[in-house]
């Protein structure tokens, strides 16, 4: 019998991990790692995204099926539910033995990244304090690009403040869509206790304080591009609240507002990759 390979894919949540991973690869090369830092840094948070994704997938498989949730492979039945477990051991193994490979003091911060992310999965996603492995987690991965580089220098305290203040923002933002199917199956994180209004303001600030902390943090007068970002935060985000109000009016779906912090969280992150020229 062969394996469901694709199925297993789609159980690791693909998008998110190869984006991160991505997000992850540019900054590396942006602070001077050279073709070797890249791919180790770069393969550590790979790993340690499929990880979070199977184990999410593998805990979450009675909440997904109650919900009806067809994406979900473990819930339909595509893939065996034991074999994602696997996965995820297998892939959490991989990312502290990857990790290794840059240096004690990188792959101490890169372990502790995994400990947190997993531990949303389980118990932190249930309760109010679901928010933080989001801010550790994010906070920790510039953190570990940098001190990976030769000499373990400090990370700036400003860059791993952006990192967990878009983590934080990025965790409500994410969480918007689902609120319903969360309520419906007893996860009851921070995002779901504010409620879509809540989380939206939440979300905003966060991404607002991420945007402003990468242009305002590095040495030096802040560049036109990072002025431009802050116009952009600040135009952007009120208009989404506002749609998505209206259309929440008309008994539509208000996805305007979770468009609009989407739209700051990537030039957050376009802020953040550049910001590896400065550090």
């Amino acid at each position: 019998m062969s394996w469901p390979i694709r199925a297993l894919v789609r159980a690791s949540h693909p998008e998110p991990a190869v984006a991160v991973t991505t997000v992850t690869a540019l900054l590396a090369w942006g602070v001077g790692h050279d073709a070797a830092g890249i791919a180790r840094t770069a393969g550590a948070i790979f790993a340690s995204q499929l990880a979070i994704g199977w184990v999410n997938d593998w805990l979450d498989a009675g909440r997904d099926r109650a919900v009806g949730r067809t994406d979900k492979p473990v819930a339909t039945g595509a893939v065996d539910r034991t074999l994602v477990g696997r996965c995820g051991l297998v892939a959490s193994v991989a990312c502290v033995l990857v990790a290794l490979t840059t240096g004690f003091p990188a792959a101490l911060l890169m372990i502790a990244a995994l400990v947190s992310a997993l531990l949303y999965d389980w118990p932190l996603k249930l309760t109010p304090l679901s928010v933080l492995p989001y801010a550790v987690s994010f906070g920790l991965l510039p953190a570990f690009v940098v001190v990976a580089l030769p000499g373990a220098p400090a990370p700036p305290a400003w860059l791993v403040l952006a990192g967990a203040l878009l983590g934080a923002g990025a965790h409500f933002a994410n969480a918007l869509p689902d609120l319903n199917d969360d309520s419906r199956t007893g996860v009851r994180g921070l995002p779901q206790r504010l409620g879509p209004g809540g989380s939206r303001i939440a979300a905003a600030v966060l991404l607002f304080g991420a945007t402003v902390a990468l242009v305002a943090g590095p040495a030096g007068p802040p560049s036109w591009a990072g002025v431009a970002a802050i116009v952009a935060a600040v135009v952007v985000l009120p208009l989404g609240w506002y749609a998505g109000r209206a259309a929440a009016a008309r008994g539509g779906r208000p996805v305007a507002m979770f468009r609009a912090v989407m739209a700051v969280a990537v030039i957050d992150v376009v802020l953040l990759v550049a910001s590896g020229r400065v550090v």
